[in-house]
């Protein structure tokens, strides 16, 4: 029986309470993902009740969405124009309050007709038809009059001061600015002059009034769903993005709260050769504490009104973040960065301060996303205010020794145990395309380093034929690290980067199967072309086992990707590597636009319900 009383003991307490010390199965699902035959050509707020109820009947409490923020016509939910509002496209036109939708059935059939449901990708010319429709709808509601609309219109006006006016004028002059960035508005409204911008508000009152309206729309829609999971006993974790667009109503609004002159990223890694360069502009923590963190405060106050839980996106960058100068080139990505605070030793408190902040300043439970580079302290502050980081199965390793799979009892209790990310492949594409390889790109930069002929070792070393999508994988041949040494020409104390690599992903297969079971293992065959011909027979038994390992865990929730629970016994035609959420580093209509390949009708009558709710059921999870 694993202890978990110590989170009683933490900063967050309260939250715990009331969440219960319980171990908790759950899902993760990008809403524009789903669909059901009352959508209108992407998932709606609406659509989340059937996602509820598949979660009841496999044995699950938790809900985890990503960013539901305004993403413009950009379409990038970690890069959205807003931290509060939401996104006007995830409305259901046909549960609009307030508001008599008879006499717009026509132009809805249409609207449904000319983008239905499903699909490989989300079309997001979706957008702009619905906001042309919701304008007209809009123009024939002014009053509110029906249901007592007005009072409760108000009533959210008054109280969403903070951020709601703002952010609607950034929006309508956008809109009479083409949809530029507020970067190249003339002067007086790029700097907020005030008597421009009343001028503004009052020449555009009804289009200003309307993008209020679409949020207060927004707000009760998905108040009724949080009331609806509340009486199903499923909880909902909202994403809440570490920062915002450099083109958003926020960083306009507050722009001595940001470091303009910087742009946000992440160092090298094993996984991006130039590390990352995302564009977003870090924060001023100094001007936001010398308001007393308002605009901290006022984000988790929004939030709370849909949310039980919280994710905080890139924990990493409370307590320090990569950042590089503006005027960077863009091809060197995140290599000439540097940390933000530079000194180490103010890392600890740093991040301490703010996340303590953040606890005491809401009900929701924060749940920590802590990839990438990890500073020791990070973790020791987590375990401190008793908020869970993420643990990634294909990631959690005996690192620097052995290379094995974590034992699942080794897992951190305050931890979301996990088979994948929105950012990486699903576990199927990478057993098939990835477990066992390097990125190419590394490679071949650890090459230049050392003065070593890439294109000669890349053939000598690596099987080009079973190396796609820029993965490159080990022949057989190369049994061993001296096999290695031998064929770079270089003394071991100057190959040690290659040699990490190797250990790393050597043989990597064979070790997650032993993970798995250790029978597993033996029915793979002895050579690299035996487990390559069982893959497709056995990924199912592969996948399945994989969740049943993660829900074992010692921590206290495992969350996991829909694609990766429905990969249990729905294996489909679909090319598995383009089967995923976002290609990190790249820009692309392939990202964040994929689509399930069933109905959340379809979902519910799913056989293998009763298998992922045996697996939750035997790992003593809800």
């Amino acid at each position: 029986m694993i202890d978990y009383r110590n989170f009683l003991s933490s900063l967050s307490k309260k939250q715990w309470e009331r969440i219960g010390l319980q171990r908790r199965s759950g899902v993760v699902a990008p809403l524009f993902s789903l669909y059901s035959q009352y959508s209108s050509g992407i998932g709606e707020l609406t659509d989340l009740i059937f996602l509820i109820d598949w979660c009841k009947a496999c044995g699950m409490s938790i809900i985890q969405l990503l960013p539901m923020n305004d993403v413009g016509f950009d379409f990038r939910p970690y890069d959205a124009q807003s931290t509060f509002a939401l996104e006007p496209m995830y409305l259901s036109l046909r549960g609009l309050k307030a508001v008599k939708m008879s006499a717009f059935k026509a132009k809805l059939d249409k609207l449904s007709e000319k983008f239905p449901a499903g699909g490989e990708r989300v079309d997001y010319g979706i957008k702009q038809a619905k906001l042309e429709l919701l304008w007209g709808v809009f123009e024939n509601h002014r009053d509110l009059t029906d249901s007592g609309g007005v009072k409760d219109f108000n009533r959210y006006l008054e109280e969403n001061k903070f951020w709601l006016a703002d952010y609607a004028l950034f929006k309508v002059i956008k809109e009479k600015n083409n949809q530029s960035g507020w970067e190249a508005w003339e002067d007086k409204l790029k700097y907020r002059d005030q008597k421009a911008l009343e001028l503004f508000e009052q020449d555009n009152l009804e289009r200003i009034s309307f993008h209020k309206w679409l949020q207060w729309q927004l707000y009760e829609q998905f108040r009724v769903i949080k009331k609806y999971a509340q009486g199903r006993q499923v909880f909902i974790m909202g994403d809440l993005p570490f920062l915002v667009s450099r083109d958003s109503a926020d960083v306009w609004a507050k722009q001595d709260y940001f470091k303009l002159h910087l742009c946000s990223g992440a160092p090298p890694d094993m996984y991006f050769a130039h590390g990352q360069r995302w564009g977003m502009p870090v924060y001023n923590w100094p001007a936001i504490e010398k308001n007393d963190y308002d605009y901290l405060k006022e984000k988790l106050k929004y939030a709370q009104n849909f949310y039980d839980f919280f994710r905080i996106d890139h924990v990493v960058g409370i307590f320090r973040v990569w950042t590089i100068p503006l005027d960077e080139p863009q091809e060197t990505g995140g290599l000439n960065g540097t940390f933000d605070p530079a000194d180490e030793s103010v890392w600890e408190e740093h991040g301490r301060k703010i996340l303590t902040v953040m606890v005491e300043n809401t009900t929701m439970l924060p749940c920590a996303e802590d990839l990438g580079v990890i500073p020791p302290c990070s973790n020791k502050v987590l375990y401190e205010l008793g908020i869970p980081g993420i643990e990634v199965q294909r990631w959690s390793k005996d690192w620097g020794r052995t290379y094995n799979f974590k034992a699942p009892g080794d897992y951190r209790i305050n931890s979301v145990a996990t088979v994948s990310t929105h950012d990486s492949s699903s576990l199927c594409a990478w057993w098939q395309f990835e477990a066992g390889t390097i990125d190419e790109q590394l490679f071949k930069r650890k090459c230049k380093k050392w003065g070593v002929n890439f294109e000669e070792l890349r053939n000598e070393l690596f099987d080009l034929k079973q190396s796609t999508h820029n993965r490159l994988r080990w022949k057989e041949s190369v049994q061993n690290p001296d096999v290695l040494l031998e064929k770079l020409k270089l003394p071991r104390d100057r190959a040690g980067e290659f040699i990490n690599l190797y250990l790393e992903s050597h043989g990597e297969k064979g070790k997650f199967l032993n993970y798995l079971e250790p029978q597993a293992k033996q029915k793979a065959g002895p050579s690299e072309p035996a487990r390559i011909a069982m893959e497709k027979a056995c990924l199912s038994d592969l996948i399945r086992m994989a969740m049943e390992k993660a829900s074992n865990t010692a921590s206290i929730f495992s969350i996991q990707l829909l694609h990766d629970w429905i990969s249990i016994d729905c294996l489909n035609e679909c090319d598995l590597w383009e089967f995923r959420i976002n290609f990190p580093g790249t820009v692309s209509p392939k990202n964040w636009s994929l689509v399930m390949p069933l109905s959340l009708e379809d979902m519910l009558a799913l056989p293998m319900n009763t298998i992922i709710k045996n697996i939750n059921s035997k790992a003593e999870r809800i």
